[in-house]
């Protein structure tokens, strides 16, 4: 059973969530739940804080990741951190560290060893992301198991980083049944059915709450439109399920078009999840941005990573109003080929080319963008994952090579 929680600023918190709660049944239980999670507040806060602002940017005239979003401080040396996770993050962030030294990048990496995620974010980490701000995040598989958050989750809801960033485009050289694809979803990051918030009422019987607050609504669809406004981006589809879950994603579609009145140059539209879903793996070039609940944006993200190349090619970031956290699109752990020498180090390497963005270090972003899709023209430089016999070395090599 899945009660949504909707969360309206317009009238008291308390009282539209003591609703909801009492309406499932186990209002006190949840009520106690939700607001240890830190998904209420008796404080009103704005519905986008005012300093959610962005600074200049550089328009990008390749093909490759969007310029945007910036906002990091721009300093000689930078201090960034890397956690580079388990499976496959020690081979692909050595590469993308070994890339930006060979580029001559003005970064140093503080790098940080999490040898047992599943007990949290440790303090070293947590002290480390809150120093530096910016940070690059390997792969950390989740138990299924386990009852507590994922590190993942924690850091992200842990760090407020509120908006999920993957850039999704045909990558000359890598085979696709589809052209002229260039997509980029903006995922709500903090709540939905990732709030965490599930208990077993009775033996066998198991409720999962749906939150979905107007605040973290607006929030994601007034960045979602300052990234097309930004970047020259036609249109913006708010992908929802509001048909069925008329209260939980009819708020979150509220909440889109309310922002988009307000961006009458940007052509707006709207799909429920299961015809987006469909669309996708027929039509996929009708998509631009799209601006997506939690749980919708995972899916919809591998499926777009899928028909375009797979889940090592595409660049992602975690973006807050004080902290961005950036790692591969699509979250493939490749807890199968750990340790081989075989990932493909793309997705990581493009997440990094975003980051050097976000510190305002465009011309060293633009130069190895360019000799990663050099590479990647040339199939004797394809991993295993896009139908060549490449190994991560092999293909870092050739990054490097691309960039003299």
């Amino acid at each position: 059973m899945s009660v949504a929680t909707v969360s309206k600023f317009s009238k008291s918190l308390w009282n539209a969530s003591r609703y909801l709660f009492t309406f499932s049944g186990h209002n006190s239980r949840n009520w106690s739940l939700a607001n240890q999670k830190g998904f209420y507040s008796t404080e009103r806060e704005p519905m986008v804080s005012t300093s959610l602002k962005y600074s200049s940017f550089l328009e990008a005239d390749h093909i490759g990741t969007d310029p945007f979003p910036l906002g990091g401080q721009v300093t000689s040396l930078h201090t960034v951190t890397v956690l580079p996770g388990t499976t496959i993050g020690k081979e692909t962030s050595s590469s993308l560290m070994n890339i930006f030294h060979a580029a001559g990048v003005p970064v140093k990496f503080e790098v940080l060893e999490v040898t047992n995620p599943e007990e949290g974010v440790p303090e070293d980490v947590q002290f480390s992301l809150r120093k530096n701000r910016v940070a690059i995040k390997g792969p950390f598989p989740t138990n299924p198991l386990s009852t507590k958050d994922s590190f993942n989750i924690s850091v992200r809801r842990g760090n407020d980083l509120f908006a999920n960033v993957v850039h999704c485009f045909n990558i000359p050289g890598v085979k696709s049944r589809y052209n002229d694809v260039d997509i980029v979803l903006i995922r709500e990051n903090t709540e939905g059915e990732y709030s965490g918030l599930e208990h077993e009422t009775i033996p066998g019987v198991v409720e999962n709450l749906k939150v979905i607050s107007e605040r973290a609504s607006m929030r994601i669809a007034e960045y979602a439109f300052q990234y097309a406004t930004k970047n020259g981006r036609k249109k913006v589809t708010c992908v929802h399920k509001a048909n069925i879950m008329k209260m939980a994603d009819g708020l979150f579609l509220e909440c889109c078009r309310r922002v988009a009145s307000k961006y009458p140059f940007i052509q707006f539209d709207s799909m429920i999840v299961d015809n987006t879903c469909m669309q996708l793996v027929s039509r996929p070039e009708q998509f631009d941005v799209m601006v997506l609940p939690n749980l919708y944006g995972n899916i919809v993200g591998n499926i777009v990573a899928g028909i375009l190349g797979g889940p090592g090619l595409f660049p992602g970031a975690n973006i807050g109003e004080h902290m961005a956290v950036f790692e591969q699109g699509a979250r493939h752990s490749g807890r199968n080929i750990g340790g081989q020498n075989i990932a493909n180090p793309t997705g990581v390497i493009l997440s990094g080319v975003m980051m050097l963005r976000y510190l305002q270090l465009s011309s060293y972003a633009n130069r190895i963008e360019f000799a990663v899709l050099e590479a990647l023209k040339n199939s004797k430089n394809h991993t295993a994952d896009i139908g060549g016999n490449a190994s991560t070395t092999d293909f870092t090599q050739a990054v490097i090579d691309n960039l003299n």
